[in-house]
């Protein structure tokens, strides 16, 4: 699944810095993540980075997005080829 950060979002600035894809923005009024870009760190890393450095856990899997570990594999590999 792609990830999701929720209306708990503070701002705080740690999550762009931490996204290996760049999918990570600031929307209107909190971060969003481009789903379209979010391999929840496959490729790059063992957990997404992003959920890690959350100081109030706001990253959730998008029940809206919901791919496997191969279609997020592919997902990087179209991206990073």
């Amino acid at each position: 699944m792609a990830l999701l950060i929720t209306d708990e979002c503070i701002n705080c600035d740690l999550c762009p810095e931490e996204c290996p894809n760049d999918a990570i923005h600031m929307g209107d009024e909190i971060y969003e993540i481009n789903s379209d870009k979010c391999t929840e760190c496959v490729g790059h890393y063992d957990t997404p980075s992003c959920v890690s450095v959350c100081p109030v856990e706001c990253i959730v899997p998008d029940p809206n997005r919901k791919e496997s570990l191969d279609q997020l594999a592919e997902k990087f590999a179209a991206m990073h080829g």
